[in-house]
């Protein structure tokens, strides 16, 4: 029987981004291995192998999981391996390398969003280009997900093929349906939005890069220009210990954020909200814009890396630049003035969707490389 094992640092990447492609390799008769640091139940998975991944670079489990992997690889004999998140793929291309030619192991990178980018701290190409292009040699095929960083890896970087790839993709069955006004003011009512509220979505883990507070300034500034009637809910993790609730406060616009911690009901959210925003400082490229779009929002985004490949001023959306509150605050305001100021290009986001993604991959994965 063929085999796929398929490798990240957690099991979360996993589960939110791999599921669809799991359960592809079974639907063609492939055994289907999972390799994490985690334990927990994976769909679509027979075989899951717990592997000592960190995320940090320096840290010495590493070490140790590339013997685990070694030792995984060597007894199961891959077809494939498809490996992503930075650090689960240096592990997994370490540990894969001699197994490439004795058992013509077909080795696969998706790079998520190199850390490696115009703008990023030299620091990150201090360390993570040397490795990730001493690493290429080792790597029959890189997936990249956005213009930036397939234009990069071509000139760069010498993996056998470089290929782009529209994302993961957005199942946009999830997004189509009906929610009764019932539903819908039994969930206006639980966050305390009221009828005449103005209601923006940020859908995203609340830390540094994703940069919530450059939105929490332009709400400030909208309501000292007498516009109160915003809700801005914010679903995601917290991995800045408390630190936007704190601004929140400082900012006196406690009343007008809601913090919603992570939520599965994402779609439903987007159902209730008027227009989704993104004040991201760099991206893969982000499916929660994706889905926004699935949702038939207008988008506001940071002119970044990841964002500008799906939004394209004043077309589908409006772009503004990282740091530029007042542009982004005017944008917002012209939203609610006029909630359809932004032509929604519904014909562009078809080459996001799942299944169009799903055949953009089958044919990478059966292509002899």
């Amino acid at each position: 029987m063929k085999k796929v094992l398929f490798t990240a640092t957690v099991d979360s990447h996993i589960k939110q981004f791999h599921i669809p492609y799991l359960k592809w390799f079974k639907e063609q008769g492939y055994e289907v291995h999972v390799a994490t640091n985690g334990e927990e139940t994976i769909p679509y998975c027979d075989v899951k192998h717990n592997i000592s991944f960190e995320r940090s670079p320096f840290k010495i489990n590493n070490l140790k999981a590339i013997k685990q992997l070694k030792e995984v690889i060597e007894k199961e004999n891959f077809n494939i391996i498809h490996c992503h998140t930075p650090m689960g793929s240096v592990v997994t291309r370490l540990a894969a390398k001699k197994y490439r030619k004795k058992n013509k192991t077909k080795v696969i990178y998706t790079a998520h969003g190199f850390h490696f980018y115009k703008g990023a701290p030299i620091h990150n190409w201090l360390i993570y280009y040397p490795v990730e292009k001493s690493l290429s040699k080792y790597t029959d095929c890189i997936i990249t997900i956005n213009e930036e960083d397939y234009e990069l890896a071509k000139k760069h970087l010498k993996a056998k093929k470089i290929e782009l790839v529209h994302g993961v993709g957005v199942d946009k069955n999830k997004f189509n349906f009906v929610m009764t006004e019932n539903e819908k003011k039994a969930l206006q009512k639980e966050f305390g939005i009221k009828k005449d509220d103005f209601v923006i979505i940020y859908a995203a883990e609340l830390s540094k890069r994703k940069n919530q507070g450059m939105l929490m300034k332009a709400v400030k500034e909208l309501n000292e220009n007498g516009i109160k009637n915003i809700k801005v809910l914010l679903p995601g993790l917290d991995s800045m210990n408390g630190y936007y609730q704190k601004l929140s406060k400082e900012l006196e616009i406690e009343d007008n954020i809601k913090f919603l911690g992570y939520r599965e009901d994402i779609p439903k959210l987007m159902k209730i909200s008027d227009v989704a925003v993104s004040t991201s400082k760099q991206e893969g490229l982000p499916v929660n814009i994706m889905e926004a779009m699935f949702s038939n929002l207008p988008v506001i985004a940071t002119n970044c890396r990841g964002n500008r490949d799906i939004i394209k001023d004043n077309q589908n959306g409006y772009l503004v630049e990282i740091g530029d509150i007042s542009k982004l605050k005017e944008s917002i305001h012209a939203l609610l003035k006029n909630k359809e100021n932004t032509e929604k290009n519904t014909d562009y986001i078809k080459k996001y969707e799942l299944n169009n993604i799903i055949k953009e991959m089958e044919n990478i994965y059966n292509s002899e490389i």
